[in-house]
């Protein structure tokens, strides 16, 4: 069989009705997938394991180094949200940090040579090989919106520079009360290059406020983040964060994932577009998702008052 499991990543994707089933369900799992490799999650500087039934949880895993973002976790995390996007048994992802942090930010001794040492031997050269590069760590990021299925941040302690580039480009935000936020970049030389100035404005959409943070690379604490918009949900501690992360994300993946996922897209779009476009968007969408069973048995379970979670929802 071709389904295998790494590091805690199992096949399948339970509903609540389905989880009296057991071995019976298992089989049938095993069946349906024989002939379908699951996606290997084996990562040197992220950590994936199944948090929940259709619920990632994936960890920025160097916690020696504070986390800090070297090129391989830029690489990696790439390879590991496109095959997310690509796997059928999970329908939410929880991303943290292992360790005291969510992330110092860029690992400056690892990434030094791509900036100040670039290719080529004139400045055009060097100039073209450094947009080249920076085009590359920007998808590190970008990945993470591209991925049509929900993605909740969940921090605690520090979340620094290429952090909040991160986090800004999740769909959720949650914090412990030790986090805090820093836009760290003009304190290293530099503007900040992978999203934060991008989505870092229509996240709290507040200008002043987002210039002041981004000009001054003061530090932002939990209870700001949760007034301004950067957070929709603080903790008492990372373990009670993570447990209503993993909860909250639950209670996503237990809906459609046809209704779900569309409801990203369609998200994402609007925000980038006119409301007179995006409403164009949705209606061509809907011509066809309107046409799923997920609609049926959704109405069906509602008049027989029952949850999402007892709808037994195809893999999408």
């Amino acid at each position: 069989m071709a389904v295998h499991l790494v590091r805690g990543v199992r096949s399948g994707c339970e509903s609540g009705a389905g989880r009296g089933r057991g071995l019976f369900q298992s089989l049938q799992i095993g069946m349906r997938t024989m002939s379908v490799a699951a996606p290997s999650y084996d990562f040197e500087t992220l950590r994936v394991s199944q948090a929940r039934d259709c619920v990632l949880h994936v960890e920025l895993n160097r916690p020696e180094k504070r986390n800090a973002m070297n090129k391989a976790l830029w690489r990696e995390m790439v390879e590991c949200f496109n095959k997310i996007t690509q796997d059928a048994d999970h329908r939410v992802v929880v991303v943290s940090g292992a360790g005291s942090m969510f992330t110092a930010g860029i690992d400056l001794m690892d990434m030094a040579g791509d900036v100040l040492q670039p290719q080529g031997d004139d400045t055009a050269r060097k100039a073209w090989h450094t947009r080249k590069t920076i085009l590359q760590y920007q998808e590190s990021f970008s990945v993470i919106e591209k991925c049509p299925k929900p993605v909740i941040a969940a921090v605690h302690g520090a979340c620094i520079g290429g952090g909040v580039d991160l986090i800004t480009a999740c769909d959720i935000r949650l914090c412990s009360q030790d986090a805090w936020f820093q836009v760290k970049e003009v304190d290293i030389g530099m503007a900040a290059d992978v999203g934060t100035l991008q989505r870092f404005p229509k996240v709290i959409g507040n200008a002043s406020l987002v210039s002041e943070l981004v000009y001054t690379a003061r530090k932002m604490m939990a209870d700001e983040a949760l007034s301004c918009g950067l957070v929709s949900r603080i903790f008492e501690d990372k373990e009670a964060m993570l447990e209503g992360a993993f909860e909250m994300a639950s209670e996503i993946a237990s809906k459609s994932p046809l209704a779900v996922q569309g409801t990203k897209l369609n998200l994402i779009y609007s925000r980038d577009h006119s409301v007179k476009d995006g409403l164009d968007y949705i209606a061509t969408w809907n011509m066809s998702m309107l046409q799923t069973d997920d609609l049926v048995k959704s109405a069906q379970a509602a008049m027989e008052k029952k949850s999402p979670r007892d709808v037994p929802y195809s893999k999408l």
